[in-house]
């Protein structure tokens, strides 16, 4: 089956075509690990997931590669403001970033490079950049790539670089396209860097933050591969950068399909930490909402859609989540061995292979989990149809990941369920129906069937 995605580079949808045939190369751009991502973070993490998945079930292998940028303006200022060595705050947040990976059910890569673990490779790809005329080494002893040198450069962000206002030359890490500037390769020591600095041919410094994607990705990808992946906000300056340093070190195409997510906004504006407005995994949690319904709210947009999160959002996720989990106990008590799957399930793919067309795939699953409910209250199902609808699940599970692996009840909801248990022996209605609520407040419902009852997260 053809798979397309859509090109940030091309602005149109373009058909899969893997340099190695069978295998796709994907470079994920990490965390920056200064601080806990938050929700927003985790709506590319999670669109990269789905990618990868979709990848793997229409059987492609993948190699996937992210990268962990623990050396950069963010996470020297954070260690100077905790007067903690740089290692002690990067190897927290890392920690805590494959935690919430892991809570999230998110595939792990293939590898996950640390950028202080490549500057050599950063400095030889910094002295080839000036051997080849591209890069320019300032008094004190910083290097700079000349975007005048790069005779494309502006083409991912599709820069008019005619009537661009250009200005000498930008050390910052992040900064606007409101003026084109020569970006910084290598940075020199400053005495704000404390003891955090390398040797080079032109003194003790550090790489800037582009370059060190571009060594990593190509470190472990070869000089070119299929798919580089991130945020919209990485679009500009970083990913322009990234091709523009690599393009002219290694002379190649550098990167076929570029693809980015667009933002998360709370409650009309984009979640960030300056803006105070941000949820991190564990709160989110502690909230009461589970690790499926956060997938499902972060998937319910096309990743190239603005995805606006909320509370709504949030219980109309859990809601969503529960009535697959539901069905699926319903058609696993019925359903025989078999490996036949019904007719949407094509569709189901095809809305999958379109872009990551994640609503489309959603609204055919639910469609026909509606159809199979509805058979299943009338006693019309049959053992293959259970069986197709099963199957239908399963495959789908592969993408979404919404199944909840078994349920642990916790002690407090287990006595509230033997009360309840013990009022409707009783026939004490009143009292089963007013335990049934409060087991309802704190997150979990039950639900009464012909062989006893089930409890399960909302």
């Amino acid at each position: 089956m053809d798979i397309q995605f859509y090109n940030t580079l091309t602005r149109k949808k373009e058909k899969l075509n893997p340099i190695k045939p069978g295998e796709v190369s994907i470079y994920t751009c990490g965390p920056t690990v200064y601080n806990r991502s938050h929700i927003g973070n985790f709506r590319t993490f999670i669109f990269e997931d789905i990618l990868k998945r979709v990848l793997l079930l229409v059987g492609y292998k993948v190699n996937h590669v992210m990268n962990i940028t623990d050396i950069d303006d963010k996470t020297i200022k954070k260690a100077n403001e905790e007067n903690k060595k740089l290692k002690e705050i990067t190897s927290k947040y890392t920690s805590e970033f494959i935690e919430d990976m892991n809570t999230l059910k998110i595939l792990p890569a293939n590898k996950y490079p640390a950028a202080t673990d490549h500057i050599q490779e950063m400095i030889a790809m910094t002295t080839t950049l000036i051997e080849k005329g591209n890069a320019y080494v300032t008094d004190d002893g910083s290097v700079y790539f000349s975007i005048n040198s790069f005779e494309n450069y502006g083409k991912l962000a599709k820069l008019d670089m005619s009537s661009q206002k250009q200005t000498d030359r930008v050390a910052s890490d992040e900064y606007t396209k409101d003026n084109i500037q020569d970006f910084v390769l290598w940075k020199s020591w400053k005495k704000e860097d404390g003891d955090i600095s390398w040797n080079s041919p032109w003194g003790k410094g550090r790489p800037g933050w582009h370059l060190e994607c571009s060594v990593m990705s190509t470190q472990y990808l070869s000089d070119h591969f299929d798919i580089h992946c991130g945020g919209v906000d990485n679009i500009f300056p970083h990913h322009e950068n990234e091709i523009a340093q690599s393009c002219a070190a290694l002379e190649t195409d550098f990167v076929n399909i570029w693809m980015h997510s667009e933002h998360l906004n709370m409650a009309d504006e984009k979640m960030s930490k300056s803006l105070g407005n941000i949820k991190t995994i564990p709160e989110l949690l502690n909230d009461g909402y589970s690790p499926e319904s956060l997938r499902y709210a972060l998937i319910s947009s096309q990743y190239r859609s603005k995805l606006s999160f909320s509370i709504n959002k949030l219980e109309d996720a859990k809601k969503a989540v529960h009535r697959i989990n539901d069905v699926f106990e319903k058609l696993n008590e019925r359903s025989i061995e078999s490996d036949s799957l019904p007719e949407e399930y094509n569709k189901f793919i095809e809305s999958l292979s379109d872009d990551l067309n994640t609503p489309k795939a959603l609204g055919i699953l639910f469609n026909y989990l509606r159809k199979v409910n509805r058979k299943i209250s009338k006693n019309e199902l049959s053992k293959s149809e259970a069986t197709m609808g099963l199957n239908f699940i399963k495959q789908a599970d592969k993408i979404f990941a919404l199944l909840v692996d078994k349920v642990i009840i916790p002690e407090s909801i287990s006595k509230l369920i033997v009360l309840r248990e013990k009022a409707r022996k009783e026939k004490q209605w009143e009292l089963s129906d007013s335990l049934r609520d409060k087991i309802k407040e704190k997150g979990w419902i039950i639900e009464d069937t012909h062989d006893g009852y089930k409890c399960l997260p909302i």
